[in-house]
């Protein structure tokens, strides 16, 4: 994407106005995570309403495609709801997208991890939205990541996140953040948004470094990096490999540094309590060499 590509976001929450809960992915097995988060939702002014079904259960999935897609498709058309939070991630989001037409309209949808198969996909249409603590984490966050989450909705400027700059100089372009294992899956799919000119933010958890290794090297060889302006690397939580291998770190510097281009790893996002929201499709500045990650 470049920056003359036109992504439109919905207008900022009003404290007050009505959000709905969904499953779209994995079955829900944090309750007490999740009463935890829709308090921190209605601590700050927003009644949450769960969709039905949320709690139901399809063997890993959080009840069939039908319920699921049916449950997103509800929470989206209806006009009494001006945002979408996702219980939780796990697998299952890609799912939906067989045979899915996104309805008219836009609203927030908040997520991520294997939300980020819907995030994305709603890039792709030009709608934004917001890669951000889902319920089932948001009751364990930090004060700074809650104040992040609800300045991004409200429509309030982003603080600069600052990580640990890898070099390559400062770039501009539309943000794309994800996990990287679903936004791999979604390469060359009709779900895949435009790469062009974008800072990708890749965040990901418990996959070992030759298996994160194994999917960069799908994105350098098939093209999908050609054209982006620049990387930013988030929390890779849990991602251990096998004695004297590399560590993910070093996997990550080993695959990307000889790209060209900015990138910052390190960064406040992902499967930590500390995971900064940030909003999918806006622009965005990454300096590589001062390691920030601004929103603009």
């Amino acid at each position: 994407m470049s920056e003359s590509s036109v992504i439109r976001f919905p207008p900022p929450l009003v404290r007050g106005d009505r959000l709905c809960a969904i499953a779209p992915s994995g079955a829900l097995k944090e309750r007490d995570r999740l009463k935890a988060g829709l308090a921190v939702w209605e601590a700050q002014g927003y009644p949450v309403d769960l969709i039905p079904a949320w709690d139901a259960q399809h063997s890993y999935l959080a009840g069939t495609d039908a319920q699921r897609r049916q449950a997103l498709a509800q929470a989206w058309q209806n006009p009494d709801y001006r945002g979408i939070l996702c219980v939780r991630g796990g697998y299952g989001g890609a799912r939906l997208l067989e045979d899915w037409q996104w309805p008219a309209g836009e609203k927030w949808l908040i997520g991520f991890s294997d939300v980020t198969a819907l995030l994305w996909s709603l890039a792709g249409r030009g709608i934004g939205s917001l890669h951000g603590p889902v319920l089932t984490s948001l009751g364990t966050a930090p004060d700074w990541a809650v104040d992040r989450l609800m300045a991004a909705v409200e429509g309030r400027p982003l603080p600069v996140l600052t990580g640990e700059g890898w070099g390559g100089g400062v770039a501009r372009g539309i943000l794309l953040p994800g996990n990287l294992t679903v936004a791999s899956h979604l390469l060359f799919t009709p779900h895949q948004p435009q790469l062009e000119g974008v800072i990708l933010a890749w965040e990901d958890v418990t996959e070992a470094p030759y298996r994160l290794d194994r999917m960069i090297t799908q994105w350098r060889m098939s093209g999908a990096l050609k054209g982006v302006k620049a990387i930013a690397l988030g929390q890779f939580t849990d991602c251990v490999g096998n004695p004297g291998t590399w560590s993910v770190g070093e996997m990550l510097c080993d695959r990307l540094s000889d790209l060209g281009i900015p990138i910052v790893a390190n960064l406040p996002f992902g499967h930590e309590p500390g995971n900064g929201a940030l909003p999918v499709g806006a622009m965005a500045e990454l300096d590589g060499d001062r390691g920030t990650l601004t929103i603009i």
